[in-house]
């Protein structure tokens, strides 16, 4: 999902149809003093006056202060870490830490990340699996069930889930409709009408970009829009990857054509040189919902004027029905180690679905459904947006399940890979077999069949 970014970036991962991973998870060993529960795995001895301890990133600290306002009786220590922004994966490798010590687990942790129910649902050296299951009791069917459809995808594991989401990453085209009018200007519909304008702009205004490839999610936004199959989970631990497809090598294309005229520069929308170089120049953005208030309406970002920022659906190839990536969308947790479930069942229910964070403070579009609905109408009053943003309810629906939720980083492997190559010169398209070997060989080494 991000975080250097909000809703989930924040990172990255995801997205609100995104394929959920199929795990055969074996049964859980328990740990001293638990017992087998009825929440469908073993429980601790349960204290409901025992304080929680609740991990979150600095961008989610304002959830934590909205329960504590509307739950004063509940005790709550809130860590900060980075919730393995960019693919860090700094959950996984503590909770490995707290497995071998046999204590430490945190009640709740937030992450940015979309793949980490592929791992938190499992045992680890034969320890309980860290993530509690949600959906036998812990919390209602009548609430999981108004998460917009497929937002729960990438934290059902075998037909269980694991985790709630915080908020969707769709992406959508953000533009600049007061440049677009000025410039005479037609918003694009398709991917190719997309590089047509880009090729224009180069030409006719120099300077202003139509996009940004810098950022290690920068395959969400255009090679899984493109339906490239770079990360195909198909099964409990086999994922086929062929980045040689035609979806992968247009996406790519488009991209170096760009990249070469400087229209999509290869800088990261967070680094100090792209709000230097670019504020007032940003023509279009694919990018994901949380770029309104992590990169335009922010300050200190590029602070778009009132009135200028528009969302528009999702570009489609010609002959394609549009899809979309997922840009994130960050996760919560309960540890099934927990000693007070019911109070960290609270916490992760009330930051995910009450208004009192969701609507009133949570910057992202809420991944619950009833949440959401409030969230767009009260953007849509402020009077900031060129245009309504019922872009970002259709792009809920159209992501491409074809890109799954392995626990491999994809960000991880594209910034180590790709990211290096095209920032000093390579082009993309040459860059496509070095990506799936790195794909292949990560994916091989966490246990995955690649095909």
């Amino acid at each position: 999902m991000v975080e250097k970014a909000w809703p989930g970036h924040l990172r990255r991962w995801a997205g609100a149809a995104a394929l959920a991973v199929t795990l055969t998870v074996s049964a859980c060993g328990s740990d001293g003093g638990a017992s087998s529960g009825s929440y469908g795995f073993p429980q601790a001895a349960q204290d409901e006056k025992a304080k929680i301890t609740v991990w979150v990133d600095a961008d989610r600290a304002g959830a934590v202060d909205a329960f504590k306002k509307a739950n004063p009786a509940v005790q709550l220590e809130a860590v900060t870490y980075d919730g393995s922004a960019n693919g860090s994966n700094s959950f996984r490798t503590k909770m490995q830490l707290f497995d071998r010590a046999g204590s430490g687990w945190p009640d709740v942790v937030f992450s940015s990340q979309n793949n980490d129910a592929a791992w938190a649902s499992q045992q680890s050296n034969g320890k309980q699996a860290f993530a509690a299951v949600l959906n036998q009791g812990l919390v209602a069917k009548e609430t999981l069930d108004q998460f917009t459809a497929g937002a729960l995808n990438p934290c059902t594991v075998d037909g269980k889930v694991y985790c709630l989401r915080n908020d969707l990453a769709q992406v959508v085209l953000w533009h600049n409709k007061a440049l677009l009018d000025q410039f005479g200007y037609t918003l694009p519909a398709t991917w190719e009408d997309y590089q047509a304008l880009g090729e224009k702009v180069a030409r006719e205004h120099p300077g202003y970009i139509v996009g940004a490839a810098g950022d290690s999610f920068t395959p969400e936004i255009f090679l899984w829009s493109s339906k490239c199959q770079a990360n195909g989970i198909t099964g409990p631990k086999t994922v086929t990857v062929n980045t040689g497809t035609p979806e992968c090598k247009r996406a790519a294309s488009m991209l170096d054509t760009l990249i070469k005229n400087g229209t999509v520069p290869t800088v990261s929308v967070f680094a100090p040189e792209f709000v230097k170089n670019y504020a007032n120049k940003v023509l279009l953005m694919p990018g994901p919902a949380w770029y309104a208030g992590a990169i335009f309406n922010n300050p200190q970002s590029l602070n778009v004027p009132k009135g200028q920022l528009g969302a528009a659906a999702p570009l489609a190839w010609k002959g394609d029905e549009p899809v979309t990536g997922n840009v994130g969308g960050g996760t919560w947790f309960v540890s099934s180690h927990s000693k007070n479930l019911k109070a960290a069942q609270k916490f992760v229910e009330f930051v995910t679905t009450a208004d009192d964070y969701q609507v009133n403070v949570a910057p992202g579009y809420p991944a619950y459904a009833p949440a959401a609905d409030k969230w767009i109408k009260k953007q849509e009053s402020g009077g900031y947006y060129a245009t309504d943003l019922q872009a970002l309810i259709k792009a809920g629906t159209q992501i491409w399940s074809g890109w799954g939720s392995g626990i491999f980083s994809q960000e991880a492997i594209w910034a180590k890979t790709v990211t290096p190559g095209i920032v000093g010169g390579k082009s993309l398209v040459s860059l496509l077999p070095e990506w799936q070997t790195a794909i292949k060989n990560q994916a091989q080494v966490d246990g995955y069949t690649v095909k």
